[in-house]
C-alpha cells in the first residue's frame, strides 16, 4: 500500500494506492468550526443534494446514473468531530479491469456534479424534492427518542455542558428546520464549497491518471486554514459529579456517564488512554463487562468508549431502576482500582492484543484505512505500524497514571417506568 498526501491549496489529495480490493473508493470530506444553527441545514443540504441536480432532476435519475456505472454507491455523511462540523461525500465503484476503461471518470463526473450543481434552479421540482426530503427529516428529529440508548447518550451530553460542541445533537433541531428557505439554501451551499476545509481521500488501484481527474472534476479555488483547534480541552473538572434522571415508558432503565478526561499528553491520548478504556470498560474481557454484568448480573449490556477528539470517555448500560445504585457505585469501585493499580500485567496484555488485533482489521477495510489517515491527520496517530509499536511501549505506571485523569462528570439515567424493577 502507497500513501501519498499532496498540498492543492484549496484542499489536501489523499492518494491510497493498493490492489488489494476490487472497488475504488472516494470520500471528499467538507470540515467547519462547528456552529449549532447551521447543523440543521446542513443536514438538509446535503440530503438535498444526493436527490436531485442541474442534471439529474430526481432521485430517481440519480439512481439511474449510478446504474449505469455498474451500481456505484454515493451517500452522504454529517457528524461532529470535537469543534467541527464534518459532511462527508463517500463514492465506491468497481475497479475498471473490472468493468470497462472510464468508469473512475464518468463516477467522478457524477459526484462533481452532486457537490456543485444542486438544483436550486428549477424551483418548483426544487419545492417538491424539499418537501419530501424535509418531512422524511422531521419524522426523524420527532422519533429520537425511540433508540433510547442513543437519546439518553444525547441527554448526557447536553446536561454536561450544554455550551460546549459536544452537547450539540447530530441529527439537528426541529425549530430550526422550519426556518429554512431556498435563499438559505443556496447560500449556505456557497459557505460549504468556498469555506470549509476540504480533504479528499481515495483508495484502490489507482493510477497516475487519477490525480488529473481529481483536479478536472473538483475544482475548489479558495483557500482555507484551520481557525480553531479540533480537539476540546477542559480547562474546569467538577468536584461533584452531576446526577440527572427522566423517566421514560419503557421497562429498562438506560444509563449514560460522561467522563471528562484532562491535561493528557499527545502519547497518553494517542496511546495510554486507549488501553485504559480497553481496560476498564472497552471489551469483553474488561472490568465493567466481567464484574458488573457477568458476575453480579446488574446490567444487561455495559460498555466504554473514547471520544479523544472531546476528551471524553463514555460509559453506557442497560439496567433495571432497582440496580442503579449498586452499579454506579461499582463502576465507580472499578474505576479507582485501575487508579491504585488493582490490575494484571495479564490485563495489559490482553488490551493490547485487543488493539493490535483491531488494528489488523483495519487492512482489510477500505474506509477503515480512511479512518486512519483521517486520525493521522487530526490527532498525529502513526500509521498502523508505528501504533502497533507505540501501543507497546505502555507500561502499568502510565495507566496508573492516565487513570487518574478521568474524572466522572455526568450521570444521566433514562429511567424506564414500565419494568417491575
Amino acid at each position: 500500500m502507497e500513501y501519498k498526501k499532496l498540498d492543492k491549496t484549496a484542499y489536501k489529495l489523499h492518494l491510497i494506492k493498493t490492489d488489494k480490493f476490487k472497488t475504488i473508493n472516494v470520500r471528499i470530506c467538507f470540515r467547519d468550526e462547528i456552529k449549532k444553527e447551521d447543523i440543521t441545514i446542513r443536514n438538509m443540504l446535503t440530503n438535498f443534494m444526493t436527490s436531485s441536480t442541474d442534471k439529474y432532476k430526481t432521485k430517481r435519475d440519480l439512481v439511474l446514473k449510478t446504474q449505469d456505472l455498474y451500481a456505484a454507491s454515493i451517500y452522504t455523511r454529517c457528524y461532529r468531530s470535537g469543534r467541527y462540523n464534518m459532511t462527508n461525500f463517500y463514492l465506491s465503484i468497481l475497479s475498471e479491469e473490472y468493468t470497462e476503461k472510464g468508469m473512475l471518470e464518468e463516477s467522478l463526473k457524477l459526484l462533481s456534479d452532486i457537490i456543485f450543481h444542486p438544483n436550486f434552479n428549477d424551483k418548483d421540482r426544487y419545492l417538491e424534492i424539499y418537501k419530501f426530503i424535509s418531512n422524511a427529516y422531521q419524522k426523524k428529529i420527532e422519533n429520537i427518542k425511540e433508540n433510547t440508548t442513543g437519546y439518553s447518550m444525547i441527554r448526557m451530553l447536553e446536561e454536561m455542558d450544554k455550551n460546549e460542541a459536544y452537547s450539540y445533537r447530530d441529527i439537528g433541531y426541529l425549530d430550526d428546520l422550519k426556518k429554512i428557505t431556498l435563499e438559505d439554501m443556496k447560500n449556505y451551499h456557497k459557505k460549504l464549497i468556498n469555506n470549509s476545509l476540504i480533504d479528499i481521500f481515495i483508495i484502490g488501484n489507482i493510477n497516475d491518471d487519477t490525480e488529473k481527474l481529481i483536479e478536472k472534476y473538483f475544482n475548489f479555488k479558495t483557500f482555507k486554514s484551520p481557525k480553531v483547534n479540533q480537539i476540546i480541552t477542559h480547562n474546569k473538572v467538577n468536584n461533584k459529579e452531576k446526577v440527572i434522571k427522566e423517566k421514560n415508558k419503557s421497562s429498562q432503565s438506560k444509563l449514560s456517564i460522561g467522563c471528562k478526561v484532562y491535561d493528557l499528553s499527545e502519547y497518553e491520548r494517542n496511546y495510554v488512554l486507549t488501553i485504559y478504556n480497553l481496560i476498564v470498560g472497552g471489551s469483553s474481557e474488561s472490568k465493567f463487562f466481567q464484574v458488573i454484568r457477568e458476575k453480579n448480573s446488574l446490567c444487561y449490556h455495559i460498555s466504554s468508549s473514547l471520544n479523544k477528539l472531546d476528551n471524553l470517555m463514555l460509559i453506557k448500560a442497560g439496567i433495571s431502576r432497582k440496580n442503579y445504585d449498586k452499579t454506579i457505585k461499582l463502576i465507580k469501585e472499578l474505576m479507582d482500582d485501575i487508579k491504585k493499580g488493582n490490575f494484571t500485567l495479564e490485563d495489559i496484555n490482553k488490551a493490547k492484543a485487543n488493539y493490535i488485533s483491531m488494528l489488523n482489521e483495519i487492512e482489510d477495510n477500505e474506509e477503515a484505512i480512511v479512518e486512519t489517515y483521517m486520525a493521522k491527520d487530526l490527532l498525529n496517530l502513526g500509521n498502523i505500524d508505528e501504533r502497533k509499536k507505540e501501543i507497546e511501549k505502555v507500561s502499568k505506571e502510565d495507566i496508573i497514571n492516565v487513570a487518574k485523569k478521568v474524572k466522572i462528570d455526568t450521570i444521566f439515567l433514562l429511567e424506564g417506568v414500565n419494568g417491575r424493577g
